[in-house]
């Protein structure tokens, strides 16, 4: 089983894939560590703002990793904003089988009303080192972009609406 979790900045994403890897016992692969990793040592000219372009350049070796595991038969949960809400075009039926696909939105009414707690958790997992530049207009923003192209492509979504409670059983 491949699970995809992707989503806006400070969803949760990578508190959710380190909740399933306790349940499952799944390993994870971040997307945003193979990114600094492919930066860092020099091997592409891209910074970490570049984000459509990142999400160009990481997407296919991500891809390849992905189809890789389900022939392998390996279980692996893949969490990062860099998987392309087309996604689904680039893997053929069989390999369809073996993804569950979970793309993390906040809702403006939640964002609103609980900015302060999306700031607090936003270590939860990680320690960001400068997260200054999240702001409640940016999270308004991401959120609603990601809301707009998650209907656009019918992609599985979970709207955080009331309060942040994400349950996924595989």
């Amino acid at each position: 089983m491949i699970v995809l979790i992707t989503g806006a900045s400070h969803t949760g994403k990578t508190a959710l894939a380190q909740k399933l890897l306790e349940k499952y016992k799944y390993p994870y692969l971040s997307i945003d560590h193979l990114k600094m990793g492919l930066i860092r040592s020099g091997n592409t000219e891209l910074t970490p703002m570049d984000d459509n372009k990142l999400t160009e350049y990481l997407w296919p070796i991500v891809r390849e990793m992905v189809k890789t595991a389900i022939e392998n038969r390996q279980n692996l949960i893949v969490g990062g904003c860099y998987i392309p809400f087309d996604w689904q075009k680039d893997f053929e039926q069989h390999y369809l089988e073996h993804i569950k696909y979970y793309c993390l939105v906040m809702s403006e009414n939640y964002i609103r009303n609980h900015f302060a707690d999306i700031k607090r958790y936003a270590n939860v997992i990680e320690n960001r080192l400068d997260d200054e530049w999240c702001k409640i207009e940016s999270v308004l923003a991401d959120n609603a972009e990601t809301l707009e192209l998650a209907q656009k492509y019918n992609v599985n979504y979970i709207l955080i609406e009331d309060k942040y409670e994400i349950n996924i059983d595989l």
